[in-house]
């Protein structure tokens, strides 16, 4: 019975981790990095969150760029 337990637990967290889009694992990092800077000193803090990435959309957009510049000269 334990077993079974354990082996559903182990199933779900699989699920539920494969669930998670890349947009909300780069949402989630960026905001362990505003988080991370708000626990700095105020002369600190500016520099810190100008640290931060991209939006995803804008990461995204940059992302299918290379990929097809790449492409392209892949191609040719």
């Amino acid at each position: 019975m334990q077993q079974s337990i354990t082996r559903l637990t182990s199933l779900l967290l699989l699920f539920t981790l494969a669930g998670c889009s890349n947009k909300a694992i780069y949402q989630n990092l960026q905001l362990n990095k505003k988080q991370q800077c708000q626990q700095l000193p105020v002369s600190q803090y500016d520099e810190c969150m100008r640290s931060i990435p991209l939006t995803y959309e804008e990461y995204e957009r940059e992302r299918q760029e290379v990929l097809k510049k790449s492409k392209k000269t892949k191609d040719e």
